[in-house]
């Protein structure tokens, strides 16, 4: 796989009002990111509601996307789980029907330790390494969290070629990106300060604003990439509102609800998640218009 760099969008899985997945607009979306200069499409992540789909139908949104794409875009799958077995079978689909790449979270809920982390991803990739795996480190949802150090040893096993570092900690990030092989790549999971992740050498940003400013975030992660602060911190401060309130409650309750206004996709969620509240649809509104998006 040629290196993934820039943009990388957390697609949302739009659904229609009585909860099943929207194929035609998970459809538009993608030749509207496309369009917009996205350089890669991650499908079935946290943002995509992995927990609450199925078995069939997160193989399916992945089918789906990578059907669509039609190789215009790198399509990274989500194909994470706390089981390994389960990870494995995700991923063994995603290579069957073409993906380029695969995201693998950190096992959640069952807390395993550091040497259970690192066999847990060796399986996987002994087992699918031929489909490039990215890590995903997001110790705020999964409790558990992979260290650096373990990390830099499963950036030497054969199949491995990045991090999903979400942690938001610039020090953190510096070190991996001091000490990691010249093959792997360190991509920000938190929008909030992929700028300066980006701008200390790391190669990109998986991001939840890139749903709703796909243009601008492309944007931003070249200038950064590039080295060109000044030109990465203006966009920066452009969608500093958005970085923040689309947070305000739980990702992705605000981004489907900004999707919804801006006419992308309609706003509905699974349980347990539930719909935005009358402040947070204050709050998101407001970074919509701060950033210039209405």
């Amino acid at each position: 796989m040629k290196p993934i760099t820039g943009s990388i969008v957390a697609l949302v899985t739009p659904m229609h009002e009585d909860g099943s997945v929207d194929y035609a607009t998970l459809r538009k979306l993608i030749d509207w990111h496309i369009e917009q200069g996205t350089d890669c499409i991650g499908v079935v992540g946290t943002t995509g509601e992995s927990p609450t789909v199925t078995v069939e139908e997160h193989c399916e949104i992945i089918r789906v996307a990578v059907e669509h794409a039609a190789g215009r875009v790198p399509i990274m799958a989500g194909c994470g789980g706390n089981s390994t077995r389960e990870a494995i079978a995700l991923a063994e689909f995603a290579r069957k029907v073409g993906a380029d790449c695969q995201l693998q979270v950190v096992p959640y809920y069952n807390k395993p330790t550091q040497e259970g982390l690192y066999q847990h991803f060796k399986a996987i990739a002994e087992a699918t390494g031929d489909l490039p795996i990215v890590l995903y480190n997001v110790p705020g949802r999964t409790v558990a969290d992979l260290l650096p150090q373990t990390v830099l040893r499963l950036a030497e096993v054969p199949g491995i070629v990045g991090i999903k570092e979400a942690t938001g900690n610039i020090e953190r990030a510096q070190w991996l990106i001091r000490q990691r092989p010249a093959h792997f790549s360190i991509y920000s999971g938190d929008d909030a300060t992929a700028v300066a992740l980006m701008l200390c050498g790391g190669q990109g940003n998986v991001s939840v604003t890139a749903n709703v400013a796909p243009r601008l975030m492309h944007e931003l992660c070249a200038a950064a990439i590039a080295g060109d602060a000044r030109r990465a911190m203006r966009i920066q401060m452009q969608l500093l509102p958005l970085h923040q309130q689309l947070f305000v409650e739980a990702n992705p309750i605000p981004v489907k609800w900004a999707m919804a206004r801006l006419g992308l996709c309609g706003p509905t969620l699974r349980l347990p998640l539930t719909p935005l509240s009358s402040a947070g649809q204050a709050a998101v509104e407001a970074a919509l218009r701060e950033s210039g998006l209405l």
